[in-house]
């Protein structure tokens, strides 16, 4: 007796929630609003970010963390575009984590900034579950996904703040339902703002921008 090993288990994301919550008092601090865009690979995020940027009244007024596995891509088509970019490569991880968000932060010139926009690692499941002190998450589904997602990945679209349906100039080509779509959504989350944007002929674009500047 009293000679046994004692498991002991603690929260995992622990250490992530304390970075979490430096990241929030450094954009309370610094009067930033920061967000952060979940969605598939191959679902539009990225080009969304570029017609945001075509958009947004001062791009320099914003800045964007890129989040991928590897390569420099998606920084680099921003770049080109004059807007202040970091990537951030998790080398094999599915999602971002508070650390290194917090990390990419400091380095940026937060004082001349009013806007951060993270573009997580393509999945949506991972980057739902951890908090990086963002003030909003948003949602991105594209209409070549199917019209289930909403259901089959619920925590995302229950815990968004907007929902962003990409790729909607495709909609004559497929056999996408968008009402059962939304429909879904509003299963999972019955208030929650959705456009309805196209990258292609910037359709919806504007109204997403107005949304995003209105929260600060």
């Amino acid at each position: 007796m009293g000679n046994r090993d004692i498991k002991v288990y603690k929260d995992l994301m622990g250490e992530n929630s304390l970075w979490a919550e430096k990241i929030r008092n450094l954009l309370t601090e610094k009067k930033v609003m920061m967000v952060n865009i979940i969605g598939s690979p191959g679902c539009g995020k990225t080009s969304l970010l570029e017609k945001i940027a075509s958009t947004y009244a001062d791009k320099k007024d914003f800045a964007v963390l890129e989040g991928d596995v590897e390569t420099t891509h998606d920084a680099e088509r921003l770049d080109a575009l004059d807007v202040p970019v970091s990537q951030l490569l998790t080398s094999g991880a599915c999602h971002l984590e508070a650390k290194m968000v917090y990390q990419a932060l400091s380095d940026l010139s937060l004082d001349t900034l009013n806007l951060v926009i993270v573009e997580n690692v393509g999945n949506l499941v991972c980057p739902a579950e951890f908090d990086i002190g963002e003030y909003a998450k948003i949602a991105v589904l594209s209409v070549t996904e199917g019209e289930d997602k909403p259901v089959k990945y619920p925590l995302l679209f229950r815990e968004a703040k907007a929902v962003v349906l990409t790729k909607t100039d495709l909609l004559p080509h497929l056999p996408f339902k968008k009402d059962v779509c939304l429909d879904y959504m509003r299963k999972v989350n019955s208030t929650v703002p959705i456009f309805e944007v196209s990258s292609v002929t910037g359709a919806g674009i504007s109204s997403f921008v107005d949304w995003i500047t209105s929260l600060g």
